[in-house]
């Protein structure tokens, strides 16, 4: 998304136009892409094995997913068994074709592995629902422990511009410690009410969604909430806890490569871009103050400073784990530990090495599921 959005900003921003840089590079970091692109190309497979371009997500380890014929087909590849840099190819495992035809040409790379609801994707008793939001009726997925919801509800967010799927690798070890896990949208998903802009707002009102669906959870029976985030789900479960009253139901939060301060994740990718500090900083501007609301279409200002919680550390209350990789090249984890560091008493974070953005899991899941069962059970 910031990664897309600086680029293009760059190239106005060197042509003297820093004002338009700014605006363009805040309504592209609010608004919800439109489509997903393809970005790898399958050149063979066969029973066992799928050859790929190479690109800096397809030669990493780890078992990931292929989204297939504009996202209707799907396959499931693992470890790399043959690296060819001269030409540009790599061999992977395959682990299935869970549908669709996997055949030479575009693809669009899952970091989530599994591509379906958990009904499909681990064939769990799934309750497909929705629940009353603020802007309307929102579809959430549950999923109980044998089938039969406790008190004991975890509630887990997706990221910005993500899927439910993206959590459903987090139902195992939840289930095996007894939790109900509910899996909810928020504004400006795919298939959900819009917010009134049609832009997010970094989990500065996506966070009434997420509480919306912490109070069906409470009508449900819950009398203790678990929470986690993922990426801007994480930014979103921190605003829940701060404004949310049911954030006293909360006993422990779980948040991977979360955004723990939108600043500095605008500021990476500025860098990334040499995008000038001072349009980035307008840009920031654009997004809190009310004469920059119109030109950057929120309807709401965004304030990034809200976000900062490693300057906002002592308001934390609650037990975090954070699960985030030093190699993550999206929303560095620099914050992250900053977070640990400055509250030993309340967080606790576990370098990852290798993985990508919110990938931690596929380079190492057997640690990942271990380090989730750990915090979640007791």
């Amino acid at each position: 998304m910031a990664g897309v959005a600086v680029g293009g900003t760059a190239a106005l921003a060197s042509g003297g136009g820093s004002f338009a840089a700014a605006a363009y590079f805040a309504r592209r970091v609010l608004t919800p892409d439109a489509r997903r692109p393809d970005d790898v190309v399958v050149r063979a497979a066969d029973a066992h094995s799928i050859t790929l371009d190479t690109t800096a997500e397809t030669v990493v380890p780890g078992r990931y997913g292929l989204w297939l014929e504009e996202g209707e087909g799907h396959a499931r590849v693992g470890d790399v068994l043959e690296l060819d840099a001269g030409a540009g190819r790599v061999r992977r495992e395959l682990i299935a074709v869970d549908r669709g035809v996997l055949a030479p040409g575009p693809a669009r790379w899952n970091q989530y592995f599994h591509g379906s609801p958990p009904d499909e994707s681990l064939d769990l008793p799934t309750e497909h629902v929705t629940y009353d939001g603020e802007l309307g009726a929102m579809p959430a997925w549950v999923v109980a422990p044998g089938g039969v919801p406790t008190t004991r509800w975890a509630v887990l967010v997706h990221g910005r511009g993500a899927r439910r799927e993206e959590t459903v690798r987090a139902l195992p070890p939840l289930l095996a410690e007894g939790w109900t896990c509910l899996v909810p949208t928020y504004r400006n998903d795919e298939g959900v009410p819009s917010g009134p802009d049609r832009r997010y707002a970094l989990g500065l009102s996506e966070w009434r969604d997420v509480e919306a669906a912490m109070e069906y959870a409470v009508a449900r029976g819950a009398t203790e909430l678990l929470l986690g985030g993922w990426s801007m789900g994480g930014a979103i479960v921190l605003q829940v806890l701060d404004r949310s009253p049911r954030s006293s139901l909360v006993s422990r939060v779980l948040l991977d490569a979360p955004v723990v301060d939108w600043g500095d994740v605008l500021a990476h990718h500025a860098r990334q871009h040499h995008l000038p500090r001072p349009v980035g900083s307008l840009a920031r501007a654009m997004m809190r103050r009310r004469w920059g609301h119109r030109l950057v279409g929120v309807h709401e200002g965004v304030d990034l400073a809200l976000t900062d919680w490693v300057r906002r550390a002592d308001e934390l209350h609650h037990p975090v784990t954070i699960v985030h990789s030093a190699d993550d090249e999206f929303v560095p984890f620099g914050p992250s530990l900053a977070l640990a560091q400055a509250r030993p008493d309340l967080v606790t974070f576990h370098e990852w090495r290798l993985a990508r953005h919110c990938k931690e899991w596929n380079t190492e899941p057997e640690r990942w599921e271990a380090i989730v069962r750990e915090f979640a059970s007791g």
